[in-house]
């Protein structure tokens, strides 16, 4: 399964979105799981982003991850635009992680 995320937070509430999103980062590189790729983007609004997932066993692979679930249960709250979620089928790729 392979999507792609957008949402867009409130302008004041970058800062903890950044930093949220570090310790998820912090706690993937630690959990190594496999087949799980996982990158996120920020547009040059500066808050608007975009996760780009793989998750070949679907999306309880990230439920393994404390820091998701807890970046997750206050998301909404940072958010000037909720999470749009759209599935992807890879058609190729260069050099792409």
């Amino acid at each position: 399964m392979q999507v792609m995320v957008r949402w867009k937070v409130l302008e004041d509430q970058v800062g903890q979105e950044l930093a949220m999103l570090r310790e998820v980062y912090d706690e993937l590189a630690s959990a190594e799981i496999d087949g799980l790729r996982y990158a996120t983007y920020r547009l040059a609004d500066g808050v608007t982003f975009i996760d780009v997932v793989d998750l070949p066993q679907g999306p309880g692979m990230l439920r393994q991850i404390e820091a998701f679930g807890r970046y997750r249960a206050g998301l909404e709250g940072r958010c000037a635009e909720p999470p749009e979620v759209t599935q992807m089928e890879e058609v190729g790729s260069y050099r792409f992680p």
